[in-house]
């Protein structure tokens, strides 16, 4: 699963109203035709990610190309069951990214706009935020 080699520092804050507003960055498609884009905002963990991913790819049998467009970069910790309260914050338990309204989550190319279609809303139903299909305009 996907996680950062190196941190400034290992526990951080839980950021309230962090999906408030659109995305001003990865907005677009970049690199793919095909894209799935976040149309609400949340948090998507590397498990979540890893899910998604191998059902893409699973779905177009090895063909195409895929690129992830996000990273779970913040830490989320938790404190263990029936602990009191006190005692400092909890361990880290996994890593999230941060998503937008708006962001692009994953990018294809190399296969059908069927294929692509079917393939991205599968990851669609692994994740936590509402997506849709967005395709580059050339």
């Amino acid at each position: 699963m996907l996680q950062p080699t190196k941190q400034k520092f290992r526990k951080s804050h839980r950021d309230r109203g962090f999906t408030r507003g659109k995305a001003q960055r990865c907005n677009s498609l970049t690199f793919g035709l095909y894209g799935l884009k976040a149309q609400t905002g949340g948090e998507v963990t590397s498990r979540q990610i890893e899910a998604a991913r191998r059902a893409v790819t699973h779905e177009i049998k090895r063909g195409g190309k895929i690129w992830i467009r996000i990273f779970p970069h913040k830490p989320v910790t938790c404190k263990a069951a029936e602990v009191p309260m006190g005692a400092g914050k909890g361990m880290v338990e996994f890593y999230a990214a941060v998503v937008k309204p708006g962001t692009v989550l994953f990018e294809m190319e190399g296969i059908s706009e069927a294929s692509a279609r079917l393939a991205l809303k599968l990851a669609g139903s692994k994740l936590p935020v509402r997506t849709r299909f967005c395709t580059k305009n050339l």
